[in-house]
């Protein structure tokens, strides 16, 4: 009899849960769902290739650009922590980032996900926290500090290290990692802006930087906690296993790095990030601890190092797959040059451009602006839904729910961008005449057999870098076509 009841127990239950599983699933528009599992299933059978696979679930809704999805098919979890909303619907995100951007916050699950790297820095802080720190960097990055800080760290470095390393692979046929090598210049340049401490990890024998290394491995471990539900993390965290264990070694080596670096700050202040913040007082009216200084100031150096190389490696690839703008670019700087420096062509790569001559280059940053378009840096950010809302295209988010945002699926929507929308076309950034930049309504060759991918990361990196061989330029009159 007991047996018998049980049974019944246990099948009135599952029927139940079965039941209210079907309704659910009715109302999702995502990737299939399974009971229990939800879509985790399909997230991490695509966890190589996450964005496409967002981009893929987004392209099929139509013009809705709108799907919802949950991970974890279980009562009350269901419409809370596993409940997700992803769109690259432009007036959504305009909802979500502007007209109700108090509702939207970064959240509970990012937070925790990101404490241990990031601390309350500004990727990881909201509400009068992350307005300090925004205010702040405001102040630090005005048009004339930017100035200043390209004529200090930027055109050196590029004069003086990257141009010789690139000239040295040139002239041996010798193939470069030419998205490494961005890293290492924008890592220098934005820790002298930030710590006032250049690592020189750009030099001739491309020497290794454990803070660089151990930021980079940190960054990737942490990514990977919000894949999967928290708990999983949780557990890993606390015996020490897989990416739990790599994180706990690579955050020790972060945190000697920029212990010494506050130390060397707190005894001879200067005019950087990190010593503008320590003269800077929380909501509180107290100055900020040397704990949390250190993670503000480590927050910038992931904005400033990985966003800036990049974008850089997605534009030199496009740029080397399509010839006929490579040829308008060249033209255009040959222009340009021509003019501020005379017809002494060796004049014309004696030092870097200065920012009169690159606010002039506006096919240039047609192309750069288009390679955003397609790659842009941050492909995805998450929000946490504080109150339930709708969204403009009519969707309904509950509280307790992330929105995801794609934005490496705007560039991708035919509604948004056309049937080209997955053409590589600058010209869509300019005007009619095209000598104006407005938004719409030297030669290289990638090494044979080098794939170009993309890595899972919080930054669109090329998973196995941009391997290119380099070959010298003769720069010609605007116009005249000219051999590598």
């Amino acid at each position: 009899m007991d047996t018998i009841l049980m049974l019944f127990s246990v099948a009135a239950v599952t029927s139940a849960y079965l039941i209210w599983f079907y309704f659910l699933a009715r109302k999702l528009t995502g990737p299939k769902v399974w009971p229990v599992v939800g879509s985790l299933p399909l997230l991490f059978m695509n966890r190589r290739r996450i964005h496409d696979w967002m981009a893929g679930n987004l392209r099929s809704t139509g013009g809705a650009a709108t799907y919802q999805t949950c991970t974890i098919a279980l009562p009350f979890l269901a419409r809370k922590q596993g409940f997700y909303t992803v769109t690259c619907h432009p007036k959504n995100i305009e909802h979500i980032l502007r007209t109700r951007f108090d509702n939207y916050p970064k959240g509970p699950t990012w937070q925790a996900a990101f404490h241990d790297l990031l601390g309350q820095g500004i990727f990881n802080s909201d509400g009068d926290t992350w307005l300090i720190q925004r205010k702040t960097a405001a102040l630090e990055f005005t048009t004339r500090t930017l100035r200043q800080a390209m004529a200090r760290w930027v055109s050196r470095t590029i004069k003086t290290r990257l141009w010789r390393i690139l000239e040295k692979a040139s002239e041996e046929n010798i193939s470069v990692d030419l998205q490494d090598l961005l890293l290492r210049l924008t890592f220098d340049n934005i820790c002298g802006l930030t710590f006032g401490k250049d690592p020189e990890t750009l030099s001739p024998d491309l020497p290794e930087n454990p803070f660089a290394i151990s930021f980079d491995s940190a960054t990737e471990a942490t990514l990977q906690r919000l894949l999967y539900p928290g708990f999983l993390w949780r557990l890993k965290k606390i015996f020490g296993v897989g990416a739990e264990m790599r994180l706990k070694k690579s955050l020790e080596i972060v945190e000697t790095y920029m212990s010494d670096v506050f130390t060397a700050r707190q005894e001879t202040p200067s005019d950087d990030l990190l010593s503008r913040f320590m003269k800077k007082r929380d909501v509180d009216g107290n100055f900020f601890p040397s704990s949390v200084l250190k993670r503000i100031a480590l927050n910038f150096v992931l904005a400033g190092r990985d966003t800036s190389s990049v974008a850089l490696s997605w534009f030199f690839w496009l740029v080397m797959n399509n010839p006929q703008v490579e040829e308008k670019i060249i033209d255009e700087i040959s222009t340009v040059l021509r003019d501020t420096r005379g017809e002494d062509r060796h004049s014309w790569i004696e030092e870097p451009l200065v920012f009169d001559e690159a606010d002039r280059l506006v096919y240039l940053k047609a192309a750069l602006a288009e390679t955003l378009r397609l790659y842009p840096s941050v492909p995805e950010d998450f929000k946490y839904v504080v109150s339930d809302d709708v969204l403009p295209d009519g969707t309904q988010v509950p509280a307790g729910s992330t929105v995801t945002y794609s934005i490496y699926s705007v560039g991708r929507m035919k509604t948004i961008w056309g049937e080209d929308c997955l053409e590589f076309k600058p010209e869509r950034w300019l005007s009619t005449a095209g000598n104006r930049f407005e938004p719409p309504k030297d030669g290289l060759s990638l090494v044979p057999g080098h794939r170009v991918e993309q890595k899972m990361s919080l930054t669109l990196f090329l998973k196995n870098g941009l391997h290119v061989y380099l070959h010298p330029r003769v720069l010609a009159a605007p116009g005249v076509a000219t051999s590598a």
